[in-house]
């Protein structure tokens, strides 16, 4: 590429910010198509996540499949696109969600989960039973008492087409690393 040019020094700088330009390119198409690096803020998704964690999504995981029920996804914040919200998915298109007796029930079955087990005391302000519509995911933090999720109507059903991904891996902290489930 660099063939016809005869002075080395400007030859060898011409490749280096060829290389560099490269690598920023690739990073940045890394980043739009493929993975985002986000972190957790606040304690919505505890015990499975914590504030401060560093999160990997796959970007991809949603173009070739649809999301399914326990997947733990990320979407725009209402109030502030750039950021996300990150919930757990627990109820898709057509399924009904309701509260019975301070559980979650879907399609009338209540939803044995190792995060519904207390009763729920945080406020809602939708009103149950819910049909989620198609396309649509009804999502909830694993702290079920301490999260802002499907159950208030500024967040609502979520469209499946603003997820920005599924969790994929924990990055940081290390003594966490590893695949989220």
């Amino acid at each position: 590429m660099f063939s016809r040019i005869q002075n080395p020094v400007i030859k060898g700088l011409l490749e280096w910010v060829f290389v560099i330009v490269l690598a920023l390119v690739l990073a940045l198409l890394t980043r739009a198509f493929l993975f985002r690096v986000t972190r957790v803020t606040g304690y919505s998704m505890e015990p499975s996540l914590s504030h401060g964690d560093v999160l990997i999504l796959n970007r991809l995981s949603y173009v070739f499949s649809s999301p399914r029920v326990g997947d733990i996804v990320a979407f725009p914040y209402p109030e502030d696109p750039s950021a996300y919200f990150i919930k757990r998915i627990i109820a898709q298109g057509g399924d009904v969600v309701d509260i019975q007796d301070n559980r979650f029930v879907i399609n009338g079955v209540p939803l044995d989960d190792p995060f519904s087990h207390e009763p729920l005391r945080a406020p809602w302000n939708v009103n149950f039973p819910i049909t989620v519509e198609e396309g649509h995911f009804f999502v909830l933090g694993d702290n079920r008492n301490g999260s802002r999720d499907s159950r208030n109507a500024s967040v609502g059903n979520v469209d499946g087409d603003e997820m920005i991904g599924r969790v994929l891996v924990r990055i940081w902290p290390f003594s966490t690393f590893g695949r989220v489930e």
